[in-house]
């Protein structure tokens, strides 16, 4: 298999290969997300979090492959009852109701950050990292709405007024302080 044809944050940083330190990535990643969860905006039927920052920059930082499993670990352990989704809730539940499809597009959300950052370089400049996140935000809308309006029938303007437009004014400040986050780290790496 061949190498991605730029290395993740994490595989510059860290980077002695080895299954130790894939799983401490994939755990950090996964708990990572647990903790900026509880950051919320209590609104219904979805709550505003700081979770999407978290599975776009675990993505970036980790690759496809790593940010994938650590994104599948924190469903895993939020189903199995540990408290890390938004407000310290947890239950196999939470994947019935109306937060469902957002819950379940964060590993294809963060793996599509992470393949385009493996693949074209885009976490280091502030455009491309803009545009990577952008495209996993739109994995996370496409998947949420589309399961927010299958749980509570809503369509059309109710369907967007309920599950996008609450949340575009923080997504796109969340956008904007991981494209201004990471080729920051980046240009820090390379002063090293």
């Amino acid at each position: 298999m061949t190498q991605a044809a730029h290395p993740t944050l994490a595989r510059t940083l860290a980077p002695a290969s080895g299954l130790t330190r894939d799983l401490l990535l994939i755990a950090g990643g996964a708990a990572l997300i647990g903790l900026l969860a509880q950051a919320e905006v209590p609104l219904k039927p979805v709550p505003v979090t700081l979770q999407t920052l978290g599975v776009l920059l675990v993505g970036a930082a980790l690759g496809w492959k790593r940010a994938f499993a650590a994104l599948a670990l924190y469903l895993a352990a939020g189903a199995a009852g540990l408290p890390v989704f938004a407000g310290g809730s947890a239950s196999l539940a939470k994947f019935a109701g109306p937060t469902g499809g957002y819950l379940l597009s964060y590993p294809f959300a963060a793996a599509l950050v992470g393949f385009l950052v493996q693949r074209f370089g885009l976490d280091r400049r502030v455009s491309g990292t803009a545009l990577a996140m952008l495209a996993g935000s739109a994995v996370i809308y496409a998947l949420g709405l589309s399961w927010l309006s299958l749980v509570t029938g809503l369509k059309g303007q109710a369907l967007l007024t309920a599950g996008l437009t609450p949340f575009l004014l923080g997504d796109a400040l969340k956008l904007g302080l991981a494209a201004l986050l990471l080729p920051g780290v980046w240009a820090w790496v390379r002063r090293r």
